[in-house]
């Protein structure tokens, strides 16, 4: 079966297809393309248009902050007129800006910010979920807002502290330490929370000694 399968996949190619290879560069920013485990990212970070926006895009997602009626040509829209920058710069749009750009409307500007405007109060794993963290899916962003109760706890975790999290590696907690070390992260984090954005606490959460251990 296997030798059939082979076949029929090798004549379903072009003539002349050629064999695909990872690039070493970044086709949008020309940064150099990095590899972590089985994935390759770029390393242009805020350099990267892409980035930028897949970020914002991931944000406003409807596992995440579930800004609904934000979609990717809107985040590619609002980038590329130099009107946001980042996640937190959503919650500072204004209608007038809006209503600048093609294709939006009086209702359209209106409904959006309306939902920008619910997005405030997020539950607590959604919020770190949607910074966007890398190997923090939603399933561990519950865990860690189990864990740490906070979005202040978490921030202030130790590698070691992460690493005793059930379910986290040395891979991960390194990421996440990372992320909040920084210094552009923080301050997205502090434009959030200075635009309304809330940062619920977890009841049982927190980092005292016994927390996130279990007793038989």
């Amino acid at each position: 079966v296997i030798p059939e399968v082979v076949r029929v996949v090798e004549e379903k190619r072009p003539p002349n297809a050629k064999p695909f290879r990872m690039p070493d560069k970044c086709p949008e920013c020309g940064s150099t393309v990095e590899r972590a485990g089985a994935l390759h990212f770029c390393t242009g970070g805020l350099l990267c248009p892409a980035q930028i926006k897949e970020g914002i895009r991931h944000f406003a997602s409807k596992r995440a902050m579930d800004i609904e009626g934000l979609g990717m040509m809107h985040v590619d829209q609002f980038v590329d007129a130099g009107i946001i920058k980042d996640a937190a710069d959503l919650y500072r749009l204004k209608k007038e800006e809006i209503l600048k750009l093609e294709r939006w409307a009086e209702k359209s500007a209106e409904n959006l910010l309306d939902a920008i405007e619910k997005s405030k109060h997020p539950a607590l794993e959604r919020l770190i979920y949607a910074l966007g963290i890398r190997g923090v899916g939603e399933h561990m962003a519950r865990v860690l807002a189990e864990r740490f109760g906070g979005l202040e706890s978490l921030m202030e975790a130790a590698e070691d502290e992460l690493l005793g999290t059930d379910g986290i590696g040395p891979e991960t907690a390194h990421s996440i330490v990372d992320f909040f070390r920084e210094r552009h992260n923080r301050d997205v984090i502090k434009k959030l929370e200075d635009a309304g954005v809330a940062f619920p606490k977890k009841k049982g959460g927190g980092r005292g000694a016994l927390a996130g251990k279990v007793f038989l």
